[in-house]
């Protein structure tokens, strides 16, 4: 059984599918985005050590923002992390999802207490256009984003070097993280991102 690295509880809030059904903006958040099938529940559920979001065999079934708040040892909430609907599944739309301009753009673009973008690319398939749109949004956007290549347990260490640097020239980024979400392999590093992203959200509003 693998390790949990950090001592969080998880409590699901709520799915919304408008803007109007977003929880009251106050912690800071961290938004999960990807393909559809790219992993992002098994991510998440490898982050918290539990089960908090339901993994699906079924590419596109997660249509809503699911969120859940995370809780420290003595119980004082923290963060809370957004799980997004997974976009470029041709059963669901040709690029980003039609979905999307009803609440999940409004979410990304308008969000005050959102700290950063995890976004997630698989690491044994080659950049998407679907994946370079997003992050060119992101930028466009200024949002903070970090790009977390999944599934890199599939492959060996040439093969693993070889497609971290092709995704890194194809989505134009000088940075990918490699993670698996079965090994835990870059679990604890994605940790140090968020905490760190949401450290400098409370710090932020502070002195607003």
């Amino acid at each position: 059984m693998k390790k949990r690295i950090m001592r969080y509880t998880t409590q699901f809030l709520l799915s919304a599918t408008a803007a109007a059904q977003f929880p009251a903006p106050g912690l800071p958040e961290i938004a999960f985005l990807g393909r559809s099938n790219v992993g992002k529940s098994s991510l998440l559920n490898a982050l918290v050590g539990e089960k908090a979001a339901r993994v699906s065999s079924t590419p596109g079934r997660t249509r809503a923002i699911n969120f859940f708040a995370l809780a420290d040892q003595a119980g004082r909430r923290r963060m809370v992390f957004a799980d997004l609907p997974g976009y470029g599944y041709a059963k669901i739309s040709k690029s980003i999802s039609a979905e999307w301009p009803k609440f999940i753009d409004p979410y990304l673009a308008e969000r005050k207490t959102l700290a950063l973008c995890v976004c997630l690319v698989d690491a044994n398939v080659l950049a998407r256009p679907s994946d370079r749109q997003l992050l060119e949004w992101l930028r466009a956007a200024r949002r903070e984003f970090v790009v977390v290549a999944t599934k890199v347990d599939r492959l060996s260490g040439n093969a693993r070097t070889r497609n971290l640097a092709e995704l890194k020239k194809g989505l134009d980024v000088d940075e990918i993280l490699p993670l698996s979400a079965k090994t835990g392999i870059g679990v604890k590093e994605l940790w140090t991102r968020v905490e760190a992203a949401a450290n400098q959200e409370v710090i932020h509003r502070a002195k607003l």
